[in-house]
């Protein structure tokens, strides 16, 4: 468990920081307000571009694997939308946190997949993030846009997170290959996105954002960390997966859910701080319920 922790701590580190350089008066909200955009349309994307453009890739994983990986998705994003006729939310505060649910923290996928099985739980983690990551922002983006009474596929079409997903997926079926310098610089944009974008999390944090949508957040994070990872055991009794294939589905499955909620939120005119701190507390209690899932044996 205290490994685990450990894996999170630094995201609510640099978050924290965030927080501390707005309280501070040490940067200007509007510092903040381009730093969202600047990783929305090119730091995210470059680091989704070159995740998807060197996974290992295995057809037999996507069709067995990525299947149980969709369902879990939309096992998910189901559970999400049970809430509005329950609880009867605000629409775009629910279209905003419905994310929350079904998303997942790539980073700490690929940290602890690795920490767990090496290069093998690597190449299932990857296989998993090539279905979930275009499937989770999908549902995002057309919940979102809906509400924006905007056309459906026009922010499908545009969304720089999908872009940057299906194009590194599209040169990884291709075969191709980055030259150096191109390859090195995606990966130093792509490295800078999680830091500045957790930091321009915790800027926005507010818990006056959270009044009278208690219930709905809750709802949120009941569903990501407890109800998806049931889901998982479920799907992993019924499809014919190796052990640590199963190892992946339910690390995934239990993930707080993905830094970009935020910045989606944001960039989309959603409730930003809404998202910041079901964010905040969805990784926070993961640090506690992560390491229980995974202590499930296969």
């Amino acid at each position: 468990m205290a490994s685990t922790f450990f894996l999170i701590l630094p995201d609510f580190l640099l978050m924290a920081l965030g927080l501390l350089l707005v309280r501070w008066s040490f940067l200007p909200i509007t510092f903040f307000n381009g730093a969202e955009k600047l990783v929305y349309y090119l730091l995210f994307p470059a680091l989704l571009f070159s995740s998807m453009a060197k996974s290992q890739l295995s057809i037999q994983q996507i069709s067995t694997l990525g299947l149980a990986t969709a369902l879990v998705i939309l096992s998910g994003v189901i559970l999400s939308f049970i809430a509005l006729p329950i609880l009867k939310p605000d629409r775009m505060r629910h279209a905003s946190v419905a994310q929350c649910a079904y998303r997942f923290n790539s980073y700490l996928a690929f940290s602890i997949a690795g920490a767990i099985g090496g290069e093998a739980a690597l190449s299932s983690m990857a296989v998993i993030a090539v279905v979930a990551v275009p499937l989770g922002n999908i549902a995002a983006v057309s919940t979102l846009a809906q509400q924006n009474k905007s056309n459906l596929f026009t922010p499908l079409l545009k969304n720089p997170l999908i872009i940057g997903t299906l194009s590194g997926l599209a040169w990884n079926l291709a075969g191709f290959n980055l030259p150096t310098p191109i390859d090195v610089t995606i990966s130093r944009l792509g490295s800078s996105a999680l830091a500045l974008g957790l930091i321009c999390v915790g800027a926005s944090f507010s818990l006056h954002a959270l009044q009278g949508s208690q219930r709905l957040v809750s709802w949120m994070i009941v569903t990501k960390l407890l109800l998806c990872p049931i889901a998982a055991l479920i799907i992993n009794a019924v499809i014919p997966l190796s052990p640590l294939e199963q190892k992946m589905l339910l690390l995934f499955a239990a993930l707080p859910t993905a830094s970009t909620t935020y910045v989606l939120a944001v960039r989309m005119g959603g409730d930003g701080r809404l998202v910041a701190i079901t964010m905040s507390l969805c990784t926070l209690i993961a640090a506690l319920s992560l390491p229980l899932w995974l202590s499930i044996h296969y």
